[in-house]
């Protein structure tokens, strides 16, 4: 294995216990739209991996297809990662995490990835409460194949063509609650002041941690009747020939009042109003965080926070007894002593 070069420390900036600053945990520049909210969501990453003093180098970043599983690219260039195939990430994490249980897997995945094709592959990592901080960008749309419904998309919301969707939206928290997952969270990408330490939270967590993160796409949720999505662009804009063009955006950020509640002003003008879950809210109890969830808003909030925790979980490796060395540090000889070792072990069930 080729060592990777040592990072750049800048004088100018204040470093971590490691003596790294925030650059070291940077990856390559964005190629996301501007504005997109998934960089936000990059960039919290990047500010929790660096407060909680976490080597670039012990973390696998592991995403499947899309413009969410883009991000992985994004932040810390120094660590292991890997692109699957659209909707497979669980798997490959689940089989990286089998061999070297010592790496802090971040799973980056969108609301496309994980609620249609790979809804399955995210209910099993759930249920075997595999150890990673799983990061659902959740923007209601294909952004990557433009714009069209995914399986988030709220009932009446219409897409750029004027369509209303009339599927019932899966919403990944209820899922992962009814599925057993000891950490539920969401949160917007646009409030780093709750996702930063949510994001540190879930990987200190023991076990299968799931956010979802409301990342607003500045493509497709800006026309009228959408609920998640951006652009009036093509309305005043008239290309001799067709090309794509997005226009500059400003990211969309905001801070909750002293009642827990953010009102978020889209680029359309419509309001998308995010209350936090109040100080005498127990995440421990399933039922209310099912209950939270399912009831509905009069005034159209979303319920923001740590939803639910269960700390007395045993991961994948505590319920499958695996060894607490990484098989990958095990000798072949050992991990396949040979014919003899398994005629010996075949006879023990005959």
């Amino acid at each position: 294995m080729t060592s990777m070069p040592k990072p750049k420390i800048s004088k100018h900036l204040p470093t971590n216990a490691l003596g790294l600053t925030i650059r070291n945990y940077e990856g390559v520049m964005s190629t996301l739209c501007a504005g997109c909210g998934h960089d936000s969501v990059t960039a919290a990453l990047v500010q929790a991996f660096w407060e909680l003093n976490l080597a670039p180098e012990s973390a696998a970043k592991v995403s499947g297809i899309g413009c969410s599983s883009k991000t992985t690219a994004y932040f810390m260039g120094q660590s292991h990662g890997i692109n699957c195939v659209h909707g497979r990430m669980p798997s490959v994490a689940t089989g990286a995490n089998a061999v070297n249980g010592d790496l802090h897997y971040i799973g980056i995945s969108g609301d496309g990835d994980s609620l249609s094709i790979g809804f399955g592959q995210f209910a099993h990592a759930i249920r075997r409460n595999l150890n990673m901080l799983y990061m659902i960008e959740n923007n209601g749309v294909y952004g990557l194949t433009k714009g069209q419904f995914s399986a988030s998309a709220d009932i009446g919301t219409k897409s750029k063509k004027g369509l209303a969707n009339e599927q019932t939206p899966i919403d990944p928290c209820v899922q992962a609650l009814t599925l057993g997952a000891g950490f539920v969270a969401r949160s917007f990408s646009g409030d780093k002041s709750q996702l930063v330490p949510l994001i540190k939270a879930a990987l200190m967590h023991k076990g299968f941690a799931v956010i979802d993160v409301i990342s607003p796409c500045v493509t497709f949720n800006d026309h009228a009747g959408s609920t998640k999505s951006y652009a009036h662009t093509y309305k005043y804009y008239h290309p001799l020939v067709h090309t794509d063009f997005v226009a500059q955006a400003d990211e969309i950020t905001g801070a909750p009042d002293e009642d827990g509640l953010l009102s978020v002003t889209l680029h359309d003008g419509g309001v998308l109003r995010l209350r936090q879950t109040e100080s005498d809210y127990d995440p421990r109890d399933r039922a209310q965080a099912i209950e939270t969830l399912m009831t509905p808003s009069d005034s159209g909030e979303i319920r923001t926070g740590l939803l639910y925790l269960n700390e007395d979980m045993g991961d994948m490796h505590a319920s499958n007894s695996l060894p607490a060395r990484p098989l990958n540090t095990i000798p072949q000889d050992v991990l396949c002593p040979g014919s003899e070792a398994l005629a010996k072990l075949q006879a023990r069930y005959r």
